[in-house]
């Protein structure tokens, strides 16, 4: 018998050998960002979890801290060896974070001061051929055994791709450094990388097989409390229809009456504020300035009273990402705390300025309370074994918890105005709406008749574009990226909304149990140290932690 902890450092330095996230969690510097995207890689890290979930079965747990531990390790490995067998790892191709998006991420994280520091981002240009190469042949692996990716996906990413070589994204990334002698490799390193992204873009378009493979074990994977498909739609339609009759606490400019989010007088609402130049923002550094600033006064504004921020997490860098997707998103900070968290900005093509009441709720999803501060308190909890810290990924918990922050934020005031809390609340509707897409598209389930949204009967890919656009808001080209997004990677939309309710529920739960001793602010602290995990566990958990004294010794 070996106890939890030591399995968890020996899967820890095993893991360290194959994956450079895991070399840092163990305190190392990896010769290379850039994962082992081969087939050998994925088999290796498939095969290292199924050994490690054997000696977890087998460990000897004695303290909750362990428990906890022993539970997540293995959870999460159960769900890498089933999505590694279902194909589903090693044909992953959509438009959002996956082996070729963070593989181009790499480089937005890797310093640029030093001439040490340009050295480190030459070799990672002259080794992303290698990389892609590697992908490459993992995605005609799988197509040969039947693990086939979707038309659209494909030539999404591929169209991404081609994005990236158009403008220029390695050239402008060495551009600014000009002396010798890393001048010449540095430029040498970047036309490499861009013509090994034009070569893997040409490779997706010519030799990927069309049809689209049918797969629900993500579902499960990504909550590890999934619903009952039979069950799920309904009450997907029924959040769609509830988000969308909140009212605005009072009329934006211009709004007219308060109406419900998805009535017309909304949506000339939401014309009316975006056609407003005094809430607009340039693209660029006028941007990343507004980012920066709303940042780092929501930091100072929740720091101290609703949450205690550990000191060196405070500092965010705020970044217009090269691509064009339309989204936002967060890079947590290195496991030793030396490269801060970033928060990117993907703006649409052809934007030049940005109605910026829209997307505040996004801001707060993505940075605080949301994914920063999740990230901030489990990478500065000593009690958590490295692994849960850095590696251990749940969306369900994560994406689950930015969601409940996004409401969280309203509670707490973070939107200065109607315009903004109109925009949280369009990002509520996208968030319901996306679910009833992403179920209804994968199973091909009817549309209800009488919804109060559609006509249509059956789910198309232009449908759901239209009912984002007219329902949540989103511009056209966001709304398609957004569908792309969930064709590619089903039910990982669900994560948000079944996580966000746990966290609802079992805060209302600690909240009706305390009554007046309630502590907020202690709940959420604790919540977040417990560190991630599946739901049905943070649910057991959650009970466990905030059951008063007295029901404990009841139940014992």
């Amino acid at each position: 018998m070996t106890d939890i902890t030591a399995v968890a450092d020996g899967y820890l330095r095993a893991l360290a050998t194959l994956d450079p996230e895991a070399a840092e969690a163990a305190g190392r510097t990896p010769q290379w960002r850039l994962a082992d995207l081969s087939p050998d890689g994925f088999d290796a890290r498939a095969e290292l979890a199924r050994a490690t979930a054997t000696a977890v079965a087998a460990a000897t747990v004695t303290v909750p801290a362990e428990r906890a531990l022993a539970g997540a390790l293995a959870d999460r490995l159960a769900s890498e060896v089933a999505l590694h067998e279902a194909g589903f790892t090693t044909r992953l191709l959509a438009p959002l974070a996956t082996p070729v998006h963070l593989a181009r991420q790499v480089f937005d994280n890797l310093p640029r001061t030093t001439v040490d520091d340009w050295a480190v981002v030459a070799e990672h240009l002259h080794r992303l051929p290698t990389t892609l190469d590697q992908y490459a042949a993992t995605l005609r692996r799988s197509a040969g055994r039947g693990q086939l990716v979707a038309r659209r996906q494909v030539l999404t990413v591929a169209d991404q791709c081609a994005a990236w070589v158009d403008a220029d994204f390695f050239g402008d990334l060495v551009a600014g450094h000009r002396s010798e002698p890393l001048a010449g490799r540095l430029a040498e390193g970047a036309r490499r990388a861009t013509a090994a992204t034009a070569k893997f873009a040409t490779f997706l378009r010519t030799d990927l097989a069309p049809p689209p493979p049918r797969s629900t074990a993500w579902a499960a994977t990504s909550t590890r409390s999934p619903p009952a498909p039979s069950s799920a739609p309904p009450s997907t339609w029924t959040s769609c229809t509830r988000t969308a009759g909140r009212n605005c606490p009072a009329p934006p400019p211009n709004c007219g009456r308060r109406r419900p989010t998805g009535h017309p007088d909304v949506a000339a609402a939401r014309t009316a504020l975006d056609a407003d130049p005094d809430g607009r923002v340039p693209v660029g550094p006028a941007l990343e300035e507004w980012l920066t600033r709303r940042t780092a006064l929501t930091t100072d504004l929740l720091d101290g009273t609703h949450f205690d921020i550990p000191a060196a997490t405070r500092r965010v860098v705020c970044r217009i990402s090269p691509t064009t997707s339309g989204v936002m998103y967060y890079t947590p900070p290195d496991a030793r705390l030396t490269r801060p968290a970033g928060i990117w900005w993907s703006v649409p093509p052809g934007e030049s300025t940005v109605p910026v009441w829209r997307h505040v709720g996004t801001l707060c999803h993505e940075g605080l309370p949301g994914h920063h501060l999740q990230h901030a308190i489990t990478l500065t909890t000593a009690d958590l074994h490295p692994w849960q810290r850095t590696l251990c990924q749940v969306h369900g918990y994560a994406e689950g918890w930015a969601h409940y922050a996004e409401r969280l934020a309203d509670e707490l005031g973070l939107y200065a105005g109607p315009a903004e809390r109109l925009g949280m609340l369009d990002g509520q509707m996208w968030r319901a709406a996306r679910v009833v897409i992403d179920l209804g598209l994968h199973l091909d389930l009817p549309i209800p008749a009488g919804n109060g949204f559609t006509d249509a009967s059956r789910w198309s890919h232009p449908m759901a574009v239209d009912l984002l656009t007219r329902v949540a808001g989103l511009d056209a080209a966001t709304a398609r990226f957004e569908v792309d997004r969930y064709l590619g990677w089903p039910a990982q939309a669900l994560a948000f909304k079944v996580g966000a309710r746990l966290w609802q529920q079992t805060r209302q739960d600690a909240e009706r149990r305390a009554g007046a001793a309630f502590d907020r602010k202690r709940f959420h602290h604790t919540a977040l140290a417990l560190g991630p995990m599946g739901l049905d566990p943070l649910r057991d958990r959650l009970a466990e932690t905030f059951r008063p004294a007295a029901d404990s010794l009841d139940r014992k």
